[in-house]
């Protein structure tokens, strides 16, 4: 996330990488380029894909599978030619130096640098697809097509040919990915796609207070608010839009308002539940706090040693709701979340 370390030609090329489709595609087309190898290799591989609504844990536990070694993600030394990781690599100074660590923008305590692995991927979707499924208001779900999953294979093929030695999987958090559950688990069938979620209260809260955090940045530095939406960041602040599914009708609260929340809470995990398909699997964060057995679990889906991850970055916090909200609306997303649980405990 930008900061004060962000200097002028830093934002330039930011804004030149990011925020002109042409020069984008351009970078993917000359990256493409210098592959010896499609993906054919790849297609088959056990990668990960982390998605869900924010504030379930999703960075934590997409940071605990990195930590093995046995997985390539893209990273801040990979910004802002994304779409371009071998060509970049090789051009930019930032492949040869360090980021000094400091907490991420939201304030969770969570520590970034040049080798944090972030949600960088969904750039290629804003710039290939943002027409079917990026609108002014909100995010729809979408059904990309066969040439578009071709290219999206190409792109992760790209991704793991700038990896470094050992690292044969691709790892991704991308909470967008909700939209194209489908499209993911046709351009990688052995996939293991990851649905983190969260008890329905304290996720809700946590998304209001980074939604007003946000706004009081976004109001501070204009700069923040686009380099969220050209990486399709539009879960809170003042470009939020939110997944809106099937048709519904938007949400009837304010934005500001806990109801809000608790309302797309809702909407996104009765969505998920009403498509899940053998290829997701629904993660509890709670279960993820201190669940030693849980974690063995996971990583015997994902197919790696159960000594390579561990719930140690994991801890479970209560805060009380800071208003009421209505009760029908809290019963709904208790019972949703009841309905989950019990299937996250039966990986």
């Amino acid at each position: 996330m930008p900061d004060s370390s962000y200097g002028v030609l830093d934002r330039l090329l930011h804004r030149l990488a990011l925020g002109v489709g042409p020069i984008a595609e351009m970078s993917f087309d000359l990256d493409q380029k210098t592959l010896h190898n499609g993906p054919e290799a790849i297609v088959l591989r056990r990668h990960v894909f982390v998605a869900g609504l924010a504030r379930a844990g999703t960075t934590v536990l997409m940071r605990q599978f990195h930590s093995t070694s046995l997985y390539r993600s893209l990273t801040y030394r990979d910004m802002p030619f994304v779409l371009a990781p071998n060509l970049w690599q090789r051009l930019s100074s930032i492949s040869k130096r360090d980021i000094q660590s400091a907490e991420r923008a939201h304030g969770d305590g969570i520590l970034v640098d040049a080798d944090s692995p972030e949600s960088f991927e969904e750039v290629f979707w804003r710039i290939f697809t943002s027409d079917e499924y990026l609108q002014t208001d909100k995010l729809i779900a979408h059904r990309p097509d066969e040439d578009t999953i071709r290219l999206f294979t190409q792109y992760i093929n790209a991704i793991m040919a700038s990896a470094q030695p050992g690292k044969k999987r691709y790892l991704s958090k991308n909470n967008n990915n909700i939209l194209r559950l489908d499209a993911i688990h046709r351009a990688f069938p052995n996939a293991l796609i990851l649905v983190p979620f969260r008890a329905p209260m304290q996720q809700a809260q946590s998304l209001l207070r980074q939604h007003r955090r946000f706004i009081e940045q976004q109001e501070q530095d204009s700069f923040i608010q686009s380099y969220m939406s050209w990486l399709g960041h539009h879960e809170f602040g003042r470009d939020h839009r939110p997944f809106e599914f099937d048709g519904k009708t938007a949400n009837p609260y304010p934005a500001t308002s806990l109801n809000y929340w608790l309302e797309l809470w809702c909407e996104t995990y009765e969505w998920l539940e009403k498509r899940s398909s053998p290829s997701v699997v629904f993660v509890s964060y709670e279960d993820l706090c201190g669940d030693e057995k849980y974690w063995a679990r996971l990583a015997k889906l994902a197919e790696i040693p159960v000594a390579t991850i561990s719930p140690d970055s994991f801890s479970l916090s209560h805060k009380p709701p800071v208003e009421n909200v209505e009760q029908a609306l809290e019963s709904r997303a208790e019972a949703i979340h009841a309905r989950l649980t019990v299937k996250s405990r039966e990986i």
